[in-house]
């Protein structure tokens, strides 16, 4: 933003613009999808923040599809929650569970410049594999556990939104752990980016879920970054795309165990 445009007044219907723009560089950093993001390697990401949620629309109703027709075969309610979170692993290259098997591994670490080394090790150790078992075991359990392959559909779409909302107050609020990488390069979203991120996560659980459960999941996805953010702050002093990744998975893990506790 420039000088001139800061002193701008401003006007609702700014934040209706770029919106096509913002989705398409959203969607080319968080799934495999061929769209392309314009402006170098990490540019308009902080800025295109906003549609994140939109991207897990898009990536949880269409895992959340394949769970579904799964469910129409012959197949147990545990094989085709499998089926949905491999789906999404799929559309994502497992971008996010590779953040949180990172992000567990470096917890390890003896020294803050130690952890943020293992971080960028594209190895995997005995943290991150435990982590990554007993997130996608959380998840397929809840999942089968739903009444219904509608209900899961909805659980699965909601943990997906509410997860990729609370991403950007992060990316906000945080500052980068290193001078380079996808945190020092990505920029810090604003807070009008921020307030529409979550708006839709908000919006979005209550449709789905109903009001109580909508916000009861919102407030749990919430807690879930604040305690990733707390943790990446003490132990790597910011954050980074894996801190991100592990925000992701950790708020979808508290969004469908809320889910699960409340819907009979």
């Amino acid at each position: 933003m420039s000088a001139d445009d800061a002193h701008k007044p401003f006007r609702a219907r700014d934040l209706a613009r770029g919106w096509p723009a913002d989705l398409l560089v959203a969607a080319g950093f968080l799934t495999r999808m061929p769209v392309g993001h314009g402006g170098g390697p990490l540019g308009g990401l902080s800025a295109s923040a906003r549609a994140f949620p939109l991207i897990g629309i898009g990536v949880g109703g269409v895992a959340g599809g394949a769970m579904w027709l799964a469910a129409g075969t012959a197949l147990g309610p545990l094989a085709c929650a499998l089926i949905g979170l491999g789906v999404a692993a799929w559309l994502t290259g497992a971008l996010h569970e590779d953040g949180l098997a990172d992000v567990a591994d470096a917890m390890g670490g003896g020294s803050r410049e130690r952890r943020l080394e293992i971080m960028r090790d594209s190895r995997i150790g005995a943290y991150g594999v435990v982590a990554l078992i007993f997130a996608i075991g959380l998840k397929a359990a809840v999942l089968s556990g739903l009444p219904g392959p509608g209900v899961a559909w909805a659980a699965f779409v909601a943990a997906h939104v509410l997860s990729r909302a609370v991403m950007v107050p992060c990316m906000a609020w945080m500052t980068p752990a290193r001078a380079d990488g996808l945190g020092h390069g990505a920029g810090r979203a604003d807070g009008p980016g921020v307030a529409q991120a979550l708006a839709l996560g908000v919006l979005a659980a209550t449709v789905l879920l109903g009001w109580q459960v909508g916000l009861a999941a919102t407030a749990a996805a919430v807690i879930a970054a604040g305690t990733v953010a707390f943790l990446a702050r003490r132990r790597f002093g910011g954050y980074t795309g894996d801190v991100l990744g592990a925000v992701q998975q950790v708020a979808e893990v508290s969004v469908l165990i809320i889910v699960g506790g409340s819907i009979p």
